[in-house]
C-alpha cells in the first residue's frame, strides 16, 4: 500500500477531526524515511482534491467537512449546478447534484472545478442539496469565443456561449485589429473578482459575422477543435507505410479469399469495418466482422497516440470532419478500401437459429475487401427490389441475403431480452459550395443500416464478454439503470393511460418492461409523449473500466471495438485484446492498467460529450440559416418539450423551435410538470408533450441560435410585426432577419400587380405623409442651421467690432502716453 493510500485510509476510517501534518505523523507512527515523503504525499492528495486544507492549515476529507468538489454547470438564466466528482460526473444519480443560486456562484464560470459548501438540504426540482461556491480549484475557460464590441478607449467580448454570463473586458492596446461586430477569440488575462469582470486580450480575429465559414470556425474555436496536427504528428504519419508489410501476413488469419464488403454512407471516407457471412451445413450462420487494425500503426505514447488521446474522437461537423488521426491513416493505410490488402482485427462468430453466439474466435487477420457498398444500394436491392440495381449486382446477392437473415436472427434475440429501440431519426444539412445551407435531409434508418448495426453490436458484445469472463483490465461501454426518481415519474405518466412498468422480484425495472410499454402504445396518440419521456428517463452512456452492463441494449457485456479509426477507446480495446491473445498481460501489467484505464475512460467520455455538443451546435446554426428563408410560413409539428416559459415544437423536417408563452394570447397558461403540459387557467386547454400543432415561423436568429414560432390558432406576432406584414425576408446575408419584411401582395410568393386594397392605400398615404413630414423636418433643420450660421457670423462680427474698438482705444491711449512722454523730454 502506497503512502497516499495509507494516509487516505487513516483519514477515512480513524480521523475524527481535521488534522495537521504533525498530528498525522504522530498518529501514523512512520519511520524516518517515510516522514520525508509526508509533505509531497500530502501535497499530491490536495492537488487531486482528495484532501482539503482549510484556513487553519488543517487537512480533512471534503465529505466530512460538509464540502463537495465538482464541475460547475451554469445555465443561461444565471444559476447553476455542481456535478460531484465522486463517481457522478458521468451521469449517475442526479439527486447528488448541488443547486447553486445565482448569488452564490462567487466568481465561478461554467465548467470550472469548484469547492462548494452545502448550505441547505433544500429541495429544488428534485435536487436535495443547495450550496455556495467557496473556492475555485481549476479554471476551464482560458479562451473565449464571442462578438467584439468597443468604445473609443476600451472594448469587450460578448461570449457566444450563453452559459458564460460575463463579458470579457479588453483594453484598447489589446484589440489586435478587431473591429466592432467581428467574431474573435479572447484569452483571459485576469479572472473575475467580486466587483470586476474578467479581463483579456484578443488573440485571433475570425472574421465578420455572416462571412462564409466564420460560423463553423467560431464553434471550432469555442470547443478547441482543430484540423491541423502538430508537426511531430505529421512527420510520424508521413513515415507510416502505405501498403501492409507482407511479413505480417504469416502471423495472421488469411481471409483475403473471403467476399468481405464494407457498407457505409455515400460520403464516408474512413472505412473501419467490413463484414462477411455464409450459411453452414448445420443451419447456423458464420459471421465475420473485420475491423481496421489501427493499433498496428499507432503505438502507445508515440506522438500519434498522444494526439489521438487528446482528441478522443473524430468530430463530424455540419461541413467537415475533424479526424482523430491524420488522413494518411484515417483515409489511407487504416481504411478498409476496396481492392486493397489490409491488416485487421476480426471477431468471427457462429450464430444459431435463436441469434445466440455458440462459438467465436478473436484474432488478427489480413483481408482484401471485395467491394464497397452503400446503405442506399443495399436498401434498393433488399427493400425496394430495384430490378436494374439487382441486375447490376448479381455477384453480391447471395451474400446480402445471408446478411439479411443473420440480421433478423440477431434483432429478434435482442428484442426478446428487452433491448429498447427509440428509432431516433437524424437531420443532415445539405450545403452548397460556399457552405450555405440549401436543404435538410431527414435520415431514416433502413435495412442496410440495421444489418451493419446488428453485426457491430454482436461483435462488441462478444469481445466484451471475452475479456470480462477472464477478469482482465478492460474498457467497457456502460449504460446504467435509470434513477428511481425518473422511473417513478414515468410510472405516474403511464398511470394516466392505464399503463404501468412492472418490476422484477428484486423490485427493479428491467429494460423489457419499458420495451413492452413502448410496444403497447405503438400507433396510438400517446406514443409520442410516452416515448419522449421514456427517452429522457435514460442515463447517458459512457466509458468505464468496470463492467456495469448496458441497460438500453439489455446487454450484460458491452464495449466499443468496431471504430478504432475514429474512437480512442476502440483503439485501447484492440491493444488490450492483443496483449491478452499474446499472453503478455502479466500481474504487474494488470495493476498498471487498472490504475490507468479509469482515467482514459473518464477523459474519452468527456471528449465524446464535447464532440456531440459541437456537432449539434453546427447543425443548429445551419438549420437556422436554412429556415430564415421561410419566415411567415406555416409548418406542422409535434410538441417536443414543455417548460414554464413555452413549448418546443419539432417540425416535420426535424428542426426544433420555441413557442414562447408570451405569444399565447387566448389565456393565462400554467406549467403542470406532472402532465408535461401548459394548461390554460380559464379555458383548461392543454398543450401537451407529443401533441400535433400548426405553427408559423417568426424569427430565425443565428446569433442567438434560436428559431421562434407562434401557434397558428393561438398566437400573436412579436411587437416588431404588424398584422398585415408577412414573414417574407429580404436576405442580404447570413444575419438576423427578424425585421426584414415586406408587405404581402401576392399568393404563392409571386408578386402580382393587383388593385391596392383600402388598407394598402391607407398605408401608402400614411407613408407619404411620413415622407413629407421627414422632408419638412429636414428643410426646417437646414433652415435652422443656416440661421444659426448667420447668427454666428453676426456674433463673430459683433465681437470683432468690440475687439477693434478696444484695440483702437488701446492704441489711442498708447499714442497719448507717448506724446506726453515726448513733451516732458523736450521740456527737459
Amino acid at each position: 500500500m502506497s503512502l497516499q493510500e495509507r494516509i487516505m485510509k487513516y483519514m477515512q476510517e480513524r480521523a475524527k477531526k481535521p488534522m495537521s501534518q504533525e498530528e498525522l505523523l504522530t498518529a501514523l507512527d512512520w519511520h524516518d524515511e517515510e516522514i520525508r515523503e509526508l509533505v509531497p504525499a500530502m501535497e499530491e492528495l490536495v492537488r487531486k482534491n482528495l484532501l482539503i486544507q482549510n484556513r487553519s492549515g488543517l487537512y480533512g476529507l471534503p465529505s466530512h467537512m460538509n464540502l463537495v468538489i465538482g464541475r460547475m454547470s451554469i445555465t443561461a438564466k444565471g444559476f447553476g449546478f455542481v456535478i460531484p466528482d465522486n463517481g457522478n460526473e458521468e451521469g449517475k444519480a442526479k439527486v447528488n447534484d448541488v443547486f447553486i443560486p445565482s448569488g452564490m456562484l462567487g466568481t465561478a464560470m461554467n465548467n470550472d472545478k469548484v469547492l462548494v459548501r452545502i448550505t441547505a438540504e433544500k429541495s429544488y426540482e428534485n435536487r436535495t442539496r443547495e450550496g455556495e461556491v467557496i473556492r475555485i480549484l481549476e479554471r476551464a475557460n482560458n479562451r473565449v469565443v464571442g462578438t467584439f464590441e468597443s468604445s473609443r478607449t476600451f472594448g469587450f467580448v460578448v461570449p457566444d456561449d450563453n452559459r458564460l454570463n460575463q463579458d470579457i473586458f479588453i483594453e484598447g492596446r489589446n484589440f489586435n485589429g478587431a473591429k466592432v461586430g467581428m467574431k474573435v477569440v479572447a484569452e483571459i488575462t485576469k479572472w473575475p473578482t467580486k466587483n470586476h469582470s474578467p479581463e483579456g486580450k484578443i488573440i485571433e480575429v475570425l472574421g465578420r459575422i455572416g462571412s462564409p465559414g466564420v460560423d463553423i470556425l467560431s464553434v471550432m474555436r469555442q470547443y478547441d477543435l482543430t484540423e491541423e496536427f502538430p508537426l511531430e504528428v505529421q512527420e510520424e504519419a508521413k513515415h507510416i507505410e502505405t501498403e501492409p508489410s507482407k511479413r505480417e501476413y504469416k502471423n495472421r488469419k488469411d481471409r483475403r479469399d473471403f467476399q468481405i464488403v464494407t457498407i457505409d454512407g455515400e460520403d464516408a471516407k474512413d472505412l473501419d469495418d467490413g463484414v462477411y457471412a455464409e450459411k453452414l451445413p448445420n443451419g447456423n450462420i458464420f459471421l465475420g466482422v473485420y475491423i481496421a487494425d489501427v493499433s498496428h500503426y499507432v503505438h502507445s505514447f508515440a506522438p500519434l497516440d498522444r494526439e489521438a488521446y487528446n482528441r478522443g474522437t473524430s468530430v463530424y461537423l455540419a461541413d467537415r470532419v475533424i479526424p482523430m488521426l491524420p488522413v494518411e491513416l484515417s483515409n489511407g493505410i487504416c481504411s478498409l478500401n476496396a481492392g486493397e490488402d489490409r491488416l485487421s482485427m476480426c471477431a468471427e462468430m457462429e450464430i444459431d437459429a435463436n441469434g445466440a453466439v455458440v462459438k467465436y474466435e478473436i484474432a488478427p487477420a489480413v483481408i482484401h475487401v471485395y467491394r464497397r457498398l452503400t446503405y442506399n444500394l443495399v436498401n434498393k436491392i433488399l427493400v425496394e427490389k430495384d430490378e436494374q440495381v439487382i441486375s447490376d449486382n448479381q455477384d453480391i446477392l447471395p451474400l446480402l441475403d445471408i446478411l439479411k437473415e443473420v440480421r433478423e436472427r440477431l434483432f429478434a434475440r435482442r428484442n426478446r431480452r428487452g433491448a429498447i429501440d427509440f428509432d431516433i431519426s437524424e437531420v443532415k444539412v445539405k450545403l452548397n459550395a460556399k457552405g450555405q445551407a440549401v436543404g435538410l435531409i431527414k435520415r431514416e434508418r433502413g435495412l442496410g443500416e440495421s444489418i451493419i448495426e446488428e453485426c457491430m453490436l454482436v461483435a462488441n458484445e462478444t469481445v466484451a464478454q471475452h475479456m470480462a469472463q477472464r477478469n482482465l483490465p478492460f474498457i467497457y461501454r456502460v449504460h446504467e439503470n435509470p434513477t428511481e426518481d425518473k422511473m417513478n415519474a414515468l410510472n405516474e405518466l403511464l398511470a394516466t393511460f392505464n399503463l404501468h412498468l412492472n418490476r422484477n422480484k428484486d423490485g427493479e425495472i428491467e429494460p423489457l418492461a419499458i420495451q413492452q410499454v413502448l410496444n403497447n402504445i405503438k400507433g396510438k396518440p400517446e406514443e409520442k409523449i410516452i416515448s419522449a419521456v421514456a427517452l429522457r428517463s435514460m442515463q447517458q452512456a459512457r466509458y468505464n473500466a468496470e463492467n456495469l452492463g448496458h441497460f438500453g441494449l439489455a446487454a450484460q457485456y458491452y464495449t466499443h471495438f468496431t471504430s478504432p479509426i475514429r474512437r480512442y477507446p476502440d483503439l485501447i480495446v484492440h491493444r488490450l485484446l492483443k496483449e491478452q491473445l499474446n499472453g503478455k498481460m502479466s500481474t504487474a501489467r494488470q495493476e498498471k492498467l487498472k490504475a490507468r484505464l479509469p482515467e482514459i475512460a473518464t477523459h474519452t467520455s468527456k471528449c465524446e460529450r464535447i464532440a456531440t455538443e459541437a456537432e449539434r451546435e453546427t447543425i443548429l446554426i445551419k438549420e437556422v440559416e436554412y429556415m430564415a428563408q421561410f419566415l411567415g410560413e406555416e409548418f406542422n409539428g409535434i410538441i417536443s418539450g414543455v417548460t414554464a416559459f413555452g413549448i418546443f415544437v419539432e417540425l416535420d423536417n426535424g428542426v426544433e423551435g420555441l413557442v414562447h408563452v408570451s405569444t399565447m394570447v387566448n389565456d393565462y397558461y400554467e406549467y403542470v410538470e406532472s402532465e408535461y403540459a401548459l394548461v390554460g387557467e380559464a379555458t383548461n386547454f392543454r398543450y401537451r408533450l407529443g401533441d400535433p400543432v400548426t405553427v408559423i415561423l417568426t424569427r430565425a436568429s443565428i446569433k442567438e441560435r434560436a428559431i421562434d414560432l407562434i401557434l397558428k390558432d393561438n398566437g400573436k406576432m412579436p411587437l416588431f410585426l404588424e398584422d398585415d406584414i408577412i414573414a417574407k425576408p429580404i436576405l442580404t446575408g447570413v444575419e438576423d432577419v427578424d425585421k426584414k419584411f415586406f408587405a404581402k401582395k401576392a399568393v404563392d410568393n409571386d408578386i402580382k400587380e393587383e388593385k391596392p386594397s383600402r388598407r394598402a392605400k391607407k398605408r401608402k398615404h400614411k407613408k407619404e405623409k411620413l415622407t413629407d413630414r421627414v422632408r419638412k423636418d429636414k428643410l426646417s433643420k437646414e433652415k435652422h442651421s443656416k440661421n444659426i450660421a448667420k447668427k454666428k457670423v453676426k456674433s463673430h462680427k459683433f465681437y470683432d467690432d468690440i475687439y477693434n474698438k478696444k484695440s483702437h482705444r488701446k492704441n489711442g491711449s498708447d499714442r497719448k502716453t507717448k506724446d506726453k512722454a515726448s513733451k516732458r523730454k523736450r521740456r527737459k
